[in-house]
């Protein structure tokens, strides 16, 4: 236990905050860990046959014996699950929600802590514990073991990568990073995000932004 991050979650009524879309029970994506290829920035590629999301903040994990371990996220450049491939968006696993051309939309699931701590008075304890150097990816050990009877908020964080450039989808953030003298597409980017039930945290809204706001060449 040494060598643990050990995570303590005490549970307490609270008002789920309105930007959450769903909660889990589980610290990783996945309830079971499963084989990935793991691309490196260097380019080259690992197999590992245990490996997972962790939810915290979106990093890999692995499992290394009877540890999970935390990769590194400065060294990951791509995962490729089985049924999903996650991208290194500000060291954090995302997923490709749509694309038009060389525009993307990438999305990241996590619970913030941040504002989970706000609203219960006793959230998460953590023990601080030396790094570990593994195969080519700094890591540190974590336990992953679920409470199974707590349920923290996901959120979902999205990125547009918008003629090459990556941008937080938000509004501002957007809005002066669009063409400034392409009047049709300003027109368009005010029209959709004035539409009723647009939503910056939702994936169908953001996909129409993305196809109105790409000048098809």
């Amino acid at each position: 236990m040494n060598k643990k991050l050990c995570l303590t979650v005490l549970m307490v009524a609270f008002a789920l905050g309105t930007f959450a879309q769903k909660r889990t029970t589980q610290l990783t994506l996945y309830k079971q860990f499963k084989p990935s290829t793991i691309t490196l920035s260097n380019g080259r590629t690992i197999k590992q046959s245990l490996t997972n999301v962790f939810l915290k903040n979106s990093s890999l994990v692995y499992m290394n014996g009877d540890n999970a371990m935390e990769a590194n996220m400065e060294n990951i450049a791509k995962v490729e699950f089985d049924d999903r491939t996650f991208y290194n968006v500000n060291n954090q696993l995302a997923y490709i929600v749509d694309s038009v051309g060389y525009n993307i939309i990438y999305r990241i699931d996590i619970f913030d802590l941040e504002a989970y701590n706000q609203q219960i008075r006793n959230n998460v304890n953590i023990t601080a514990i030396p790094s570990f150097t593994g195969d080519m990816i700094s890591t540190s050990s974590t336990d992953l073991n679920n409470e199974g009877d707590y349920k923290l908020p996901l959120f979902p964080h999205f990125y547009f990568l918008y003629n090459g450039e990556l941008i937080k989808a938000h509004e501002r953030e957007i809005s002066r990073r669009l063409p400034k003298k392409d009047k049709e597409v300003n027109r368009k980017y005010r029209t959709v995000i004035e539409m009723k039930g647009f939503s910056w945290t939702n994936n169908e809204s953001l996909s129409q932004l993305l196809r109105a706001i790409t000048v098809k060449e």
